[in-house]
């Protein structure tokens, strides 16, 4: 059996790089050889605290590489196509697949954390989820496919006008991909709010009017002033970003919570009270899959890279190889390193 790099979670903090073999794959499935792979925030608690489904564990679902084999069931693809791949496999059984709401699935396995991931220099995938790249799209670029679909389909939550005003809580990759999305959608003026001047700064670079820095002005006593948001997307999943999307939004305004929350989220009853008299609509937004799976969000966030209307190279700040290891995940989890898209170049 020919063998393949990989970087295995043993335990909490115990990663390593070791040679095993290349994964089998079926005859409705493809071997893609990963090129690219980015750490998502959901992979440092896998990584650095044992939070996976079972060890040792492959991690990595934000991926491109192209195609090394086929299944025999296998049509549209031939070796050497660049390729990225939609992580989720949905049941196609449950009643939430069945009306076309795949990200809903009550049975679905998932490539990263339930099957073998992508930190390796081989991964097998259902052909089902597998899209092309066109050749002058970058590896790297193709790994960022994925977090685009979440900040796409985050959007897609809200129906709003060409130039209402918007606010996106957190500056991280998520952020700064809502950002681009909604100035592509026609946005107007669009805030943006964290805490790390840095990534403030890359914020005016792509496209922000306004970036607040939450640790030295109220986001929402500024935002009462300057005019306050009828878009609200929120992205860092902290209890005080999210109590504060809703105090910021504009009377009938839209909030969209995209961001994993951590922590118990408390509303004074003046709080819940803006929710009532200011009739705002609050949704949440999880993953980014619709029907025909994996959804239109896969393809228009393929168009958009490829067009250049998105910018996915100024958010790698930090490329490791493999057998780097747990400093990849260290680097990612230390503020001090203002990271934001950390990627393995395999």
């Amino acid at each position: 059996m020919e063998k393949m790099k990989a970087l295995l979670v043993y335990g909490p903090g115990d990663l390593r790089c070791e040679r095993i073999d290349i994964p089998a794959y079926r005859e409705d499935e493809v071997l893609i050889r990963v090129q690219a792979c980015g750490i998502c925030g959901s992979d440092l608690p896998r990584a650095l605290d044992g939070a996976v489904h079972y060890f040792p564990n492959i991690l990595g679902h934000e991926f491109s590489g192209s195609i090394a084999a086929a299944g025999r069931l296998v049509n549209g693809f031939k070796s050497g196509d660049r390729v990225t791949a939609a992580p989720l496999l949905p049941c196609g059984k449950c009643g939430y697949c069945q009306i076309g709401r795949p990200a809903l699935c009550e049975a679905y396995s998932f490539i990263g954390s339930r099957k073998q991931g992508a930190m390796a220099e081989y991964v097998a995938v259902k052909a089902a989820n597998v899209l092309k790249l066109d050749d002058e799209v970058e590896y790297a670029a193709g790994a960022m496919l994925e977090p685009l679909t979440v900040a796409l389909h985050g959007i897609d939550r809200i129906a709003f006008k060409a130039g209402a005003a918007a606010a996106v809580f957190g500056a991280g990759t998520i952020g700064l991909l809502t950002l681009q999305c909604l100035k592509a959608r026609g946005a107007g003026r669009v805030y943006v709010i964290d805490i790390v001047p840095e990534k403030l700064e890359l914020a005016k670079k792509l496209g922000a009017d306004i970036v607040i820095n939450s640790r030295e002005n109220d986001p929402v006593e500024f935002m009462a002033g300057a005019g306050k948001p009828q878009i609200v997307i929120e992205t860092a999943g902290t209890s005080i970003t999210q109590r504060q999307s809703i105090e910021a939004a504009a009377k009938l305004g839209q909030v969209v919570f995209i961001g994993t929350a951590t922590k118990d989220l408390t509303l004074s009853p003046a709080g819940f009270e803006q929710i009532l008299r200011g009739e705002l609509e609050i949704t949440g937004s999880w993953m980014s899959y619709s029907a025909p799976f994996p959804g239109y969000e896969w393809t228009a966030a393929a168009d958009t890279i490829k067009t250049g209307r998105i910018k996915t190279a100024p958010l790698i700040t930090h490329t490791f190889k493999l057998e780097d290891g747990i400093e990849a995940f260290q680097v990612m989890r230390d503020k001090k390193a203002n990271a934001i898209k950390v990627m393995f170049n395999i």
